[in-house]
């Protein structure tokens, strides 16, 4: 029984209010369920819509992706087979190499520092016997061969005449290779290989090494052997039946080997030379104390001649810081020569002979360097031709003559135009075993020039 009679029970009070709540929370939930749909519903369409335009875009773009990516396929494709093939051919040169160190010695590991680098290898003997070819006087370093005048003449001819004249005399202003003996204490002297160098050593190392000019080293050492005994020949060192080799080299003494001193000038000289130059009490006047002994000219029809200067130093002025004390009339005498000149071209177009002289005159060049003629001619690497003609073969006093002269000279043949003509077309036939390498004069005019040439110095 209930404690209050009027009363209703309590349940009938809380199933009204729960369902009431109920009802109200239910039709809330309901109406927000509904909401969230609408929203749900609203961003699915919004994400079929960006699908949509997506799928289209796909469908615009997708025949340039495939195309990319079939490229992009190729090439993939293209260097794989490329890396492939770069490793078939490292494995390949790796295999050979193994191959080769299987061969050969290990290469020694790099040298620690302070020790030798450890590169190349002993030379071989051979090796520094080729280049060891210094000779040295007293012959030691010369190689085996030998070689004889007569020999040396051809090579020489064909290797060392161009420069040198057939004679060994110079040709143009190429050094002088033979004569010189008597003119080592004259103020310009002539320096030979015959008059002047001490050691036959230096001519046969230098002509081997770098000779003939434009072709060093290609000499053999036969060729060598015979070209330097060619050369004592034309110094009238040695007799044509000559031959030099290792064995008699070391005891050929040369003209001139006591010419020489030690040179102490470093110790005595120098110094007194290399003060501090004072630059007071100058000379208040120079003046030229000699001139040039040789002139160069150049002929008309080429080459160059070099010729005694016959000037003296009476016509020069002295120089002061004003200047020279006078200046040469020169152009008067150049006026002079020239009229001398034009004179003497008159007179050889008018006259034969004097053109056939003066053709001779040109020609004789080819013989001055060894032979002198006119007013003081002295011998020189061949006799004076003064008085040529008529005149006995090998006749001059105080000249050495070749074996081939020496007979001529005993048979007493005589100089003619004849024997000159034979002598001048072919020496070495006419004259065997003369010391003239002079090849001759195939011309027979030339020949004739000649001749009138020296019938002027009779």
């Amino acid at each position: 029984m209930s404690k209050f009679p009027n009363s209703r029970p309590m349940k009938t009070f809380i199933l009204p209010t729960f369902g009431v709540l109920g009802f109200v929370i239910g039709s809330g939930y309901a109406l927000a369920k509904t909401n969230y749909g609408d929203r749900k519903i609203g961003f699915l369409e919004e994400q079929i819509a960006k699908v949509g335009t997506g799928v289209q875009q796909a469908k615009l773009l997708l025949p340039a992706e495939a195309e990319k990516r079939a490229t992009a396929a190729k090439v993939a494709e293209a260097e794989s087979a490329r890396a492939a093939e770069l490793e078939t051919q490292v494995a390949q040169i790796q295999e050979r190499a193994r191959a080769v160190t299987g061969r050969q010695k290990k290469v020694a590991s790099a040298p620690t520092p302070g020790k030798k680098l450890g590169l190349g290898r002993t030379a071989l003997t051979e090796e520094i016997a080729a280049w060891d070819v210094d000779v040295v006087p007293g012959g030691r370093g010369l190689p085996d061969g030998s070689g004889d005048v007569a020999t040396g003449e051809e090579v020489f001819a064909d290797k060392c005449a161009s420069c040198h004249g057939d004679f060994a005399e110079g040709a143009d202003n190429w050094p002088v290779l033979a004569g010189g003996f008597d003119t080592l204490g004259d103020a310009d002297p002539v320096k030979t290989v015959g008059s002047y160098w001490p050691h036959l050593s230096t001519a046969w190392d230098y002509i081997n090494r770098s000779m003939p000019f434009g072709e060093a080293g290609t000499l053999t050492a036969n060729e060598t052997y015979s070209i330097v005994a060619y050369i004592l020949y034309s110094n009238d060192l040695v007799e044509d039946d000559f031959e030099l080799n290792r064995d008699n080299f070391a005891d050929f003494e040369m003209h001139n080997k006591d010419g020489f001193i030690f040179d102490d000038r470093p110790a005595i000289e120098y110094t007194r030379w290399r003060t501090e130059p004072c630059m007071k009490n100058c000379k208040a006047e120079v003046k030229v104390t000699m001139r040039s002994v040789f002139l160069v000219e150049t002929p008309a029809d080429g080459g160059t001649e070099s010729v005694m200067n016959p000037a003296s130093i009476d016509d020069l002025p002295t120089f002061s810081a004003d200047g020279p004390s006078f200046v040469p009339v020169s152009a008067q005498d150049m006026d002079r020569q020239n009229n001398a000149v034009g004179a003497a071209q008159v007179i050889e177009e008018t006259d034969p002979d004097a053109q056939l002289i003066a053709t001779g005159k040109k020609i004789f060049r080819k013989c001055k360097s060894c032979h002198a003629v006119g007013e003081g001619a002295k011998n020189k690497a061949g006799p004076h031709l003064n008085n040529l003609i008529g005149r006995r073969m090998g006749s001059i006093e105080g000249f050495k003559y070749s074996s081939a002269f020496k007979l001529a000279s005993k048979e007493e043949r005589i100089w003619s135009e004849a024997t000159l003509d034979k002598f001048l077309t072919e020496p070495k036939v006419y004259a065997k075993g003369t010391k003239m390498s002079f090849r001759g004069l195939k011309k027979e005019k030339d020949r004739i020039a000649i001749y009138e040439y020296l019938r002027q110095f009779e």
